[in-house]
């Protein structure tokens, strides 16, 4: 992979045709420019259909016939979904896609007219000067099984963040007509919760039906773990709630539509992990990480769609890089600024292994003795949250090792970044 920018910039040569593209949801403008920054033929409109690629597949190989240029070099703006169906038509006909930061496009735009007005045919010109200095990456677009994948996770991703609002729906509406519900069931997600909020949710509701009628809704569903006790303490509730009274029928109803809405997204959930677990032991060194304790398939599989097939990368700093975990530094002259994270890239990456890094560090003895130590040393003790992201880059270093040289997962080297005193005095 090419990363350095002498390197971007020598891959801009006087072969290259440079395309710039400004990308739209209907219809996208384009402009070309030689290496050095000269417009070469006229500006191209098309539209966001086959016809319109394949006008513009045209209009560049006559182009790159005409200027005796062998190469053409298309970058645009990863704005949104609406740069996926041109970038996978220009993949497929073999022409090379480099994506150009939007917030670079924005600061740069003044340069060459000072005027901060946006149009169609402005944007592609300040695109390909910024492809032209360097200034651009090439896009990852996975393939076969960490497309699936990817598109997996996604999914996942979409349903969780559903479950959450009608957990959070479910909530308010037990705070509001029944607040002291959450008294007699510590979670409304459990069996007997549930079927109390479906055939008695209402303060009323339940002292009309009596210890025996609830009971008997218990039974019918072979639930065992509740009986006339937990009945009593509701009822008793029940008789004391300062829960709404007025429009409980209408409430009944958007309270059973939420729980319709929760069983099916359960269901949808349980089917896409599954499908995730099948996608996931398909990947060779998956099942040596999924053995670490601490590890779960979601921070497996998450890692994997973000990252993508790990022999691109020839070390695991660049998949740091790529979550964001870099460090950065604001320092000028005699004063020494604070280290912190970049957080530039994949933000979800960043997330997923910050989230799954603290149930490894409470149940993993390994990374719980390396965050004690980094916590707790004498020279340059770390605060805990700089130990969790430190671990963070620890465990994507121990990913790739997984994946890349197909070994197994060794405690004794997780230990080696703990500098023992008395190994040292014997040293």
């Amino acid at each position: 992979m090419k990363y350095t920018q002498n390197e971007k910039i020598m891959q801009i040569s006087e072969e290259i045709l440079v395309v710039g593209v400004d990308i739209a949801s209907e219809i996208h403008y384009a402009r070309a420019f030689s290496n050095r920054g000269i417009e070469v033929g006229r500006l191209i409109r098309f539209t966001n259909s086959e016809e319109g690629f394949n006008a513009f597949e045209t209009w560049a190989e006559e182009l790159k016939a005409k200027y005796n240029k062998k190469q053409v070099i298309v970058g645009m703006e990863p704005t949104g979904h609406y740069w996926f169906n041109f970038a996978q038509h220009l993949k497929d006909h073999g022409i090379k896609i480099v994506l150009v930061n939007p917030f670079h496009v924005k600061r740069s735009k003044e340069l060459d007219d000072n005027n901060p007005t946006k149009n169609d045919r402005k944007d592609p010109k300040t695109i390909a000067m910024l492809m032209k200095d360097g200034r651009y990456m090439v896009p990852y677009i996975p393939e076969g099984i960490y497309s699936e994948l990817r598109t997996a996770m996604e999914t996942r991703w979409q349903i969780v963040k559903q479950l959450n609002t009608i957990r959070n729906r479910v909530k308010r509406w037990i705070s509001i007509y029944f607040p002291e519900f959450n008294t007699v069931f510590g979670d409304w997600e459990g069996k007997a919760a549930l079927i109390a909020l479906k055939e008695f949710p209402t303060p009323v509701r339940v002292v009309e039906i009596g210890v025996e009628g609830i009971v008997s809704y218990w039974k019918k569903e072979k639930i065992r773990a509740v009986g006339k006790r937990r009945a009593v303490e509701l009822i008793e509730a029940a008789k004391e709630s300062i829960g709404i009274r007025e429009g409980l029928t209408a409430a009944n109803n958007e309270l059973l539509t939420l729980l319709e809405d929760y069983e099916m997204k359960i269901k949808q959930y349980e089917r896409i992990m599954a499908l995730i677990e099948q996608l996931t032991l398909q990947i060779p060194g998956m099942e040596e990480i999924l053995k670490i304790k601490g590890v779960g398939l979601t921070t497996a599989a998450g890692f994997i769609a973000e990252v993508g097939d790990i022999s691109r990368f020839e070390h695991p700093k660049q998949i740091q890089k790529l979550a964001g975990l870099s460090l950065k530094e604001n320092s000028s002259g005699k004063h020494k600024g604070k280290t912190a994270i970049s957080k530039r890239g994949r933000r979800r990456l960043r997330a997923l292994l910050f989230q799954g890094i603290m149930p490894i560090v409470a149940t993993n003895e390994e990374f719980g003795e390396l965050h004690r130590y980094y916590t707790t040393r004498d020279k340059n003790p770390l605060k805990k949250k700089q130990s969790l992201i430190l671990l963070c880059c620890k465990l994507i270093r121990i990913f790739y090792a997984l994946l890349t040289k197909k070994v197994a997962y060794d405690p004794q080297k997780m230990m080696s970044d703990i500098k023992r005193p008395i190994l040292q005095e014997v040293a």
